[in-house]
């Protein structure tokens, strides 16, 4: 199969091909995702099938106006009016309790509930009001490896596996969305998987307490979001993270090892010249979560058999980031 890149003046293409059952990878503000008619059993088969993804991994639905949720759903959260006005579209998705048959079973992963958001791209904003159904979207990648910024990033994976790509360049945040539990109309909202929606934003809009899933989900057990249960976002490479005060000590190590490093400007000037690296734009947590998943794919395509990535505190946008490496790292610091 071709897998062809296309554009806003080819999104109408786009569009006819994924409303007759095909693969289209999209981009958001947040990662690339890999779009398939969410109303059609066979394509969203496609989506596990290409990713090599667990079936009983729920999927997100990807819409363009909030009456498109309407159609699956009977009871709202009291704050769902709220929450949507102030973060939709972007990158928060909701969860919902759904009428009973409204949605295949392989998108919901057989739940009673199913997970829903308005991505902040223009593009694909267009091509599901052009497709008229609601569009899975996990992300455009090999399961379990790190998430695709790029549509260069999806064409390494799924070239040859899907129909095309809609390409917008790199994407601006880098990692996937804040996901929240909607569901019981009377229970306090809750975060299951952080993102760039923080739970201090929500609380400072909602003005009442955001609860977080802290439970591991067990085998035995479907999870209710994405990014819950699976090992997830790791390279072929093993990968650690480092403690800002451990970078000097870390540069010294590396002397003669297969390494590489993804890190600041001001980081990697300690690290020797033949050591692979990776640049952040600066050191912030902004760049740090923008370049994690780059970062982890270009060392890897290097084929150093370590990478180390910044370890920060986790409060704010660096919640979600730490959750990310973590996973990636198997809960692994540089020196313990």
């Amino acid at each position: 199969m071709e897998t062809k890149i296309f554009t806003e003046e080819s999104i109408d293409e786009a569009a006819e091909i994924l409303k007759n059952g095909g693969l289209i990878a999209f981009p958001t503000e947040t990662v690339y995702g890999l779009g398939a008619n969410g109303l059609m059993t066979e394509a969203v088969q496609q989506v596990f099938t290409v990713k090599g993804r667990p079936a009983d991994n729920p999927l997100i639905l990807h819409v363009n106006q909030f009456s498109m949720v309407e159609n699956f759903v009977d009871k709202f959260h009291p704050l769902t009016e709220k929450i949507v006005a102030k973060f939709w579209p972007g990158p928060l998705t909701l969860i919902f309790a759904v009428k009973h048959g409204s949605l295949p079973l392989n998108v919901t992963g057989g739940l009673s509930t199913a997970a829903f958001r308005m991505p902040a791209n223009e593009k694909t904003l267009l091509l599901i009001e052009k497709t008229g159904v609601p569009l899975v979207g996990p992300s455009a990648n090999t399961s379990g490896k790190p998430s695709p910024t790029t549509a260069a990033h999806v064409f390494h994976d799924m070239k040859g596996k899907i129909a095309g790509i809609l390409d917008d360049g790199p994407t601006a945040i880098g990692v996937e969305s804040t996901v929240l539990d909607l569901s019981d109309p009377s229970k306090p909202p809750m975060i299951l998987r952080p993102g760039a929606v923080t739970k201090e934003a929500l609380e400072n809009i909602l003005e009442t307490e955001i609860l977080i899933d802290q439970h591991l989900v067990t085998e035995g057990e479907t999870p209710k979001a994405p990014g819950m249960k699976y090992k997830h976002y790791a390279p072929n490479a093993e990968v650690r993270m480092v403690r800002q005060a451990e970078w000097p000590e870390a540069a010294r190590w590396s002397e003669n090892q297969k390494v590489g490093v993804i890190a600041s400007p001001e980081i990697l000037k300690l690290f020797p010249q033949e050591i692979e690296k990776y640049s952040l734009a600066d050191n912030s947590i902004e760049a740090a979560t923008r370049g994690l998943f780059a970062g982890l794919r270009a060392l890897d395509e290097t084929g150093v058999s370590l990478i180390l990535a910044p370890a920060f505190e986790e409060a704010g946008l660096a919640v979600a980031y730490m959750n990310r490496l973590k996973k990636a790292s198997n809960q692994k610091f540089w020196k313990n």
